[in-house]
């Protein structure tokens, strides 16, 4: 009887059973209508969320066309567009943003239409020029007015620091000296010949299970890792340690981050937000500084308690004992010494013209510090950056004649010996004042370990239909690595 409820009672049971839960429905649905309309904001609420999203998309916009102005007006404004006596403009410098991933090869299609031509960036132009005679008036006639700049030192600052690369004045010409100074030491060339040879039966060992077993390997790997082995050896004593491998990604990562700088007027921004490449950069360089950090303590505490050099020199006498030539890994490489480096005039040219080809550094820069007229007699601004194409020169016909681009080293030699080109026509190493202080010891180091491989294995492509492509970064690396497949040569 309690629990009939309505209006009127019914003498029918099943009259108020079916009431109830038809009223306690009603009732439970009518609360939680109440509640829904409750929890609604009012008009007046609304309208205050609609104005405040409408107050700060407006906002957004009003940033963003502001500074969309602002960077029109730094690209356009003051740059001499239509003055002849500038090289021609050909775009932006987001054009070199949008190309980034053919940026090399676009590059030389542009040289060679117009040897030198530039980019409008915020602030300044950026020059870009395959005329070799620029490169010599840049490097050499008009030195003291090219440095890097203020833009390429910011650019390079994070990774590089305030080394010999990055810097210019009093500060690079302390670094150069001493530098100088060690690079022209017998003792360093002994021992880097000898860590040179080591190295190079390392990799004889690693290639020969490749052969074996009939698979491919990634070359720019090995190679890579063949040279920061060698580096760590002869600049610290220390082998390269595991974490060596956490070193090489976060180098590598730095380095493609690092370069993007150049080519991406927003990179700072990214940097203030900690997004993008610039977040990559940031995390790569804490894992450099890590390594290297730990590398220079570990380092000092062990030049403290014995001298390094009676070491070096033991080292080199272990390496360097005389024996007849031998087929032998061992042998052989012991049979690289300074005279038979020497020797090798047609490896010494094919190497040469490789690098003209595959510059390490395919694209390098200077900043003037004052008005001037290049070699070719474009006017130049102060402040403006001057690119020069060391990748797209050495596929030029008006530098290097109509087989320039064509595989050839022959063109090195002269009656059998090996014959050098103008450092201004051939940039690998760099020119002028700042030429690359380690060039003889690239050399020795190349030959080495050219020569035991080349001795001992024959190589091919992995994929003989793949197209190669490069990464953007500083230096010229191939996406994706290359992939060869070794082939132990026989006796004969």
């Amino acid at each position: 009887m309690g629990l009939t409820m309505g209006p009127t009672r019914s003498s029918s049971s099943s009259r108020g059973e079916i009431c109830l839960p038809l009223q306690l429905d009603f009732t439970v649905h009518n609360g939680i209508r109440s509640q829904k309309k409750k929890s609604l904001p009012s008009k007046k609420r609304m309208e205050e969320i609609l104005a405040t999203i409408a107050i700060a998309l407006a906002a957004t916009i009003f940033i963003v066309l502001s500074f969309s102005i602002y960077l029109t007006i730094r690209i356009f404004t003051g740059k001499s567009i239509r003055n002849k006596a500038y090289s021609p403009v050909h775009a932006t410098v987001f054009d070199l943003l949008f190309h980034s991933q053919e940026l090399y090869d676009y590059q030389t299609e542009l040289a060679r239409k117009k040897p030198t031509f530039r980019f409008l960036s915020p602030g300044q132009s950026e020059i870009f020029t395959a005329d070799a005679r620029n490169v010599e008036h840049i490097l050499k006639t008009r030195f003291d007015n090219y440095s890097k700049g203020h833009s390429s030192r910011e650019n390079l600052a994070d990774l590089l620091g305030h080394g010999i690369f990055a810097v210019d004045g009093d500060k690079w010409r302390q670094q150069r000296k001493l530098a100088s100074f060690e690079f022209s030491t017998r003792i360093l060339r002994d021992f880097s010949c000898s860590v040179f040879r080591t190295n190079a039966c390392k990799l004889v060992g690693f290639v020969s299970e490749f052969a074996l077993s009939g698979k491919s390997f990634d070359a720019q790997d090995m190679l890579m890792r063949y040279t920061l082995e060698s580096i760590f050896k002869v600049g610290f004593g220390v082998e390269l340690i595991k974490e060596g491998e956490e070193f090489m990604e976060g180098f590598d990562e730095g380095n493609v981050a690092t370069s993007l700088r150049f080519i991406d007027p927003l990179w700072k921004l990214k940097r203030f937000l900690n997004i993008g490449s610039q977040a990559r950069l940031k995390k790569s360089i804490a894992t450099i500084d890590k390594f290297v950090y730990r590398l220079i303590t570990t380092k000092r505490k062990e030049l403290g308690r014995e001298q390094n050099t009676e070491k070096i020199l033991q080292e080199i006498r272990d390496v360097t004992s005389s024996h007849e030539r031998t087929t032998d890994v061992n042998g052989f490489v012991q049979s690289i010494n300074e005279e038979a480096l020497d020797q090798m005039q047609y490896l010494h040219a094919a190497l040469s013209e490789t690098l003209r080809l595959y510059p390490p550094v395919p694209v390098d820069m200077r900043c003037a510090e004052n008005d001037d007229i290049l070699a070719d007699g474009h006017r130049v601004k102060r402040g403006d950056n001057v690119y020069y194409l060391a990748y797209a020169m050495g596929r030029m016909t008006y530098v290097w004649g109509q087989d320039a681009e064509e595989f050839k080293p022959e063109r090195w030699l002269k009656d059998g010996g090996f014959q050098p080109e103008s450092p201004f026509k051939f940039i690998s190493f760099h020119a002028g004042p700042r030429i690359c202080l380690g060039k003889d010891f690239a050399y020795r180091q190349m030959k080495t370990v050219s020569m035991v491989l080349l001795h001992f294995f024959r190589f091919k492509m992995a994929d003989e239909k793949s197209n190669v492509r490069y990464k953007r970064m500083l230096t010229l690396h191939i996406e994706g690595g290359l992939h060869l497949h070794a082939i132990p040569r026989t006796s004969t």
